[in-house]
């Protein structure tokens, strides 16, 4: 068997050699049609959020049962007394200021996401990180207090039904002028789909958050 794993290795070393990969110029003209199609210079955007939206809302719904499992499996479990937190005021600082470039960063990222490298994904992990380190330097039952009043549970799941049925609008076929490449608002629903995922997961992020530091005490 070791000469056959032999053979096999040199034949794909040949056919490595022998067949060339595709093309630069094919590549290209699949950037091209893609970004064409979607009416926005992210071609990934144009692929998550149209050519591949099937994939992109299973991800959004998978993402929010995963919260709402985090949520279900600790609900019976006791609160942890200890909580971990940041207590020297050098670190305290350094964290704040990383949570607001953080949450600078994910809203760049969520508006002009389909203009340059990003997207609501990525939007969303800012603002998420931008959250637990603020979670870190504050009293847990802070952090539970701006999250019911700004009813961040509720705007969370407004956010994935908006989503959902934006979606369908889309797969549909209906769609928002594009309006002018590169510009702010372009790329029909594009621009909405991002903001949405970004929100999405940022609040997501935030309730994980503050799940585990009531049940384990830390992040």
């Amino acid at each position: 068997m070791k000469w056959l794993y032999i053979a096999a290795g040199v034949a794909l070393f040949i056919k490595m050699l022998l067949i060339p990969n595709p093309t630069p110029e094919l590549a290209k003209s699949v950037v091209d049609a893609v970004v064409t199609d979607s009416g926005v210079p992210n071609a990934v955007s144009g692929i998550i959020f149209r050519n591949r939206l099937y994939d992109t809302i299973f991800e959004v719904v998978v993402f929010t049962i995963a919260i709402l499992g985090s949520k279900f499996l600790l609900a019976n479990e006791q609160p942890s007394c200890a909580i971990y937190q940041f207590t020297d005021q050098a670190s305290i600082v350094l964290a704040r200021f990383g949570a607001t470039i953080a949450a600078l960063v994910g809203f760049e990222l969520a508006i002009r996401g389909h203009l340059s490298p990003g997207g609501g994904f990525a939007a969303g992990v800012a603002g998420g990180t931008a959250i637990g380190l603020v979670a870190i330097t504050s009293s847990p039952e802070w952090m539970q207090a701006v999250y019911q009043r700004w009813r961040a549970a509720v705007w969370e799941k407004i956010s994935v039904l908006v989503f959902i049925i934006l979606s369908v609008i889309v797969l549909s076929g209906f769609e928002l002028p594009h309006g002018e490449m590169g510009a702010l608002f372009s790329g029909g629903f594009l621009p909405i789909l991002n903001v949405l995922v970004a929100v999405k997961v940022a609040l997501g992020s935030w309730a994980a958050v503050l799940v585990f530091i009531r049940y384990r005490g830390l992040l």
